[in-house]
C-alpha cells in the first residue's frame, strides 16, 4: 500500500517587501492592523485577520482568516494554527477583527474566542500577544491593554 507524503510549504506574494518595523506598543500595532482592512466593507462586514510576528516582534506578514456578515465572522482555531505554524519564524500572534457596529466593546464571543485562541496557541509555544477590535473611525480595543491576555 502507498501512502502519500505530506508536503508543507511556506508562500509569501512576491514582490512585496516588509515595511513594518519592531512593533512597542498597541498603538503602533493598531495603525499596521487598520490598514490590512477593506476600507470600502469595514463598517458592514467583519473580518478576522490573524498577524504574525517574529521573536522581536516584527510582523512577518498576515492571513486573513475569515469574512462574515454584519455581526459575526467564523474563527477557525485549525487555521490560525496551521498559519502561524508555516510563517517561518513565528513565535507569536496578534489576532484583529472588526465591529461593523462601530462599538468596540468585545462581546462574550469575543472574549470566549481569545481564551480558546490563547489556549490553542500556547500548547504550540507561540504567544498571543494581542485581540484587537476595530472600528472604522481609528477606534479600536486591546485586549492587552485592558489586561485581559494573561
Amino acid at each position: 500500500m502507498r501512502v502519500p507524503e505530506i508536503e508543507i510549504a511556506v508562500k509569501y506574494k512576491t514582490g512585496i517587501r516588509n515595511e513594518v518595523s519592531r512593533i512597542t506598543n498597541s498603538a503602533e500595532m493598531a495603525t499596521v492592523v487598520k490598514s490590512l482592512f477593506d476600507v470600502n466593507q469595514i463598517d458592514w462586514v467583519e473580518e478576522f485577520i490573524l498577524l504574525c510576528l517574529n521573536q522581536r516582534n516584527t510582523v512577518i506578514g498576515y492571513y486573513k482568516v475569515s469574512k462574515g456578515c454584519v455581526t459575526q465572522t467564523l474563527v477557525d482555531i485549525r487555521v490560525i494554527a496551521t498559519v502561524a505554524l508555516n510563517a517561518a519564524g513565528c513565535t507569536k500572534i496578534v489576532v484583529a477583527h472588526n465591529h461593523p457596529s462601530g462599538n468596540c466593546t468585545p462581546s462574550s464571543a469575543d472574549d470566549a474566542a481569545t481564551r480558546k485562541i490563547k489556549d490553542a496557541m500556547a500548547l504550540l509555544d507561540i504567544t498571543l500577544l494581542d485581540h484587537m477590535i476595530m472600528t472604522s473611525d481609528n477606534g479600536y480595543y486591546s485586549y492587552a491593554d485592558m489586561g485581559r491576555i494573561i
